[in-house]
């Protein structure tokens, strides 16, 4: 059988993806790891303005978040400048841009190639598998904790999930972890034991949800994708 991407152009798509995730590597580890954002320094400059405050934030948080500064954070500081109700809508609102932009630029920056090197019939099947479980598939990764949103949601671009998927799926799988850490954020500029034991309450909840589903969603990738669900040929 006659590979579908000849040897130079594998290579061609081999080094693009490699070069992507290098990129993404080397931002994960200067802004999550090395931490050259401050985040004290955006909240100064996004209280100054004033009524606008909220807007400028949730677009200010979409950026940081697509270059892997830690959502807990945003999430924890939108609570401490808004508060536990306004700041949870800013939270989402940040969170749902955040999945939007990573998605569009895993999109455009690996998905011809990961479509190509996987071949055709994959590629179909991953697009059958996406069609009926692309949107819980954004939503359960949201409950699993210790996974980075924005590295997923490229991820996700980069197999081809459509933004309308991502979108719904990271509102409706952030709404637990968004109030957590709002919650947690808030309850330090207000000090409410009862805010924060309320946000400890819920995200160990999260975390057991989260740890079912994926153990679920892993076995359920496995028998979809398994060599008994290949289309057999003669």
């Amino acid at each position: 059988m006659v590979d579908d991407v000849s040897a130079p152009s594998r290579r061609r798509h081999v080094v693009r993806l490699a070069v992507f995730v290098a990129f993404l590597a080397a931002l994960f580890y200067l802004v999550a790891v090395r931490q050259v954002v401050h985040v004290d320094e955006v909240r100064r400059v996004v209280t100054a303005a004033g009524p606008a405050a909220p807007l400028m934030y949730v677009v200010v948080s979409t950026v940081l978040g697509a270059i892997f500064v830690p959502g807990p954070i945003l999430a924890a500081t939108s609570g401490l400048l808004f508060g536990p109700v306004l700041g949870v809508f800013v939270t989402l609102g940040a969170t749902v841009g955040t999945a939007v932009v990573a998605s569009l630029l895993g999109r455009r920056a690996g998905r011809d190639s990961a479509r190509a090197l996987i071949g055709a019939e994959r590629a179909e099947r991953l697009d059958g598998l996406i069609d009926r479980g692309g949107l819980w598939a954004v939503v359960g990764q949201r409950f699993v904790p210790g996974i980075s949103d924005a590295l997923a949601s490229y991820a996700f671009g980069a197999f081809g999930v459509p933004l309308w998927q991502m979108a719904v799926g990271a509102f409706i799988g952030s709404v637990p972890r968004a109030f957590v850490y709002t919650a947690l954020g808030a309850s330090i500029g207000n000090r409410s034991p009862l805010l924060a034991s309320a946000a400890i309450v819920v995200w160990c909840v999260t975390a057991i949800v989260g740890a079912f589903a994926a153990r679920r969603g892993f076995r359920k990738w496995r028998a979809h994708s398994g060599p008994d669900s290949a289309v057999e040929t003669r």
